[in-house]
């Protein structure tokens, strides 16, 4: 068993027994749906309590899992998904701690470190209005912009974990980003804003 064992073959093991297998997987997707949860959220409680739910899913129940049916990709995603829907219903808000604490959290010892599409503006203000922003979207908005924008997957992708049309991913995409560009242009009108700002690159 190596890193380049896919997700069914691992999957597929994990079922026989191989605890190797599970920690494979586990390091292969934890930051990701980490990170999702976080940006959804907004709160690293909540982020570290979906991201234990997910696994702890896998576990109890792995033969739900059908890969005839999907991705893994998916199929965990689509568990994380649900899960910090429920903890948004429940009414639990985000601490508004997702800029600072995201690149230093850690789970079980390892630091996350991932690419970060806004990388570029990690350390100035306009990021957390950014990310304040993305917080006050709807749901369903909020949902692509985390999975496409920020977590850099294909419409194809989000659509399967979102279980909607590649269409409805483009199309609440396209809406979400003439929301967020409103809330920034809002947001710095009365400040004098750089020139190379634009929303629209900050989420690219």
């Amino acid at each position: 068993m190596t890193e380049a064992s896919t997700d069914e073959e691992l999957v597929q093991r994990m079922r026989a027994g191989n605890e190797a297998a599970f920690t494979m997987l586990y390091w292969r997707w934890q930051r990701g749906l980490y990170r999702f949860a976080l940006r959804m959220s907004g709160s690293p409680s909540i982020a570290e309590d979906v991201t234990q739910e997910v696994f702890m899913s896998l576990v109890g129940e792995m033969n739900r899992y059908d890969s005839a049916r999907g991705s893994l990709c998916a199929y965990l995603f689509g568990i994380a998904r649900n899960q910090v829907r429920r903890a948004l219903q429940k009414g639990e808000k985000h601490t508004g701690e997702a800029g600072g604490v995201e690149e230093q959290q850690e789970i079980h010892g390892k630091q996350i470190v991932a690419h970060d599409p806004l990388e570029d503006l990690a350390r100035t203000e306009t990021t957390e209005l950014v990310r304040q922003a993305v917080l006050t979207l709807p749901v369903h908005y909020r949902e692509v912009v985390v999975l496409c924008d920020l977590q850099s997957m294909t419409y194809e992708q989000a659509a399967a974990v979102l279980e909607c049309a590649v269409g409805t991913v483009r199309s609440r995409l396209h809406r979400a980003h003439a929301h967020l560009i409103e809330k920034l242009r809002t947001a710095h009108r009365s400040e004098s804003a750089p020139k190379r700002f634009s929303a629209a690159r900050c989420l690219s």
